[in-house]
């Protein structure tokens, strides 16, 4: 079993939650653009599911293959809308903004949970 290195896993939520809101920000942008559909996505849990860990054949002689990695993010179509305007929009300003406020968050407590285990991780090396 590997440690699970808290610092990594923070940049990399960071970085998926810097992803999705340059894609809530291209569907607001597009909100009244004829015949746009919006986009998402794939969730973290999914980006975190996709990450194996595999050994890496270093010979010619090694069994295994160096699988390609999945990437960090897929976009896809949103298909939570159903109600379409007439010049064919699928964006819903309302639940963009939602969208937008929930990444808000939580960059805000990967922040604090960053942040909290910085402090920890000075108090344990200082000795105090």
């Amino acid at each position: 079993m590997q440690p699970v290195n808290l610092f990594d896993l923070a940049a990399q939520q960071a970085r998926w939650l810097a992803v999705r809101q340059s894609v809530i920000a291209g569907n607001v942008a597009n909100v009244n653009t004829p015949g746009y559909h919006g986009v998402d996505v794939k969730p973290f849990s999914a980006v975190l599911d996709d990450t194996q860990v595999t050994m890496k054949a270093t010979q010619p002689g090694h069994f295994g293959t160096n699988k390609p990695s999945a990437e960090m993010v897929a976009l896809r179509q949103d298909d939570d809308r159903t109600e379409l305007v007439p010049s064919g929009n699928s964006v819903q300003l309302e639940d963009e903004l939602l969208k937008a406020a929930d990444v808000r968050r939580s960059f805000e407590l990967n922040t604090a949970i960053v942040r909290a285990f910085h402090q920890m991780m000075t108090m344990t090396t200082k000795g105090t």
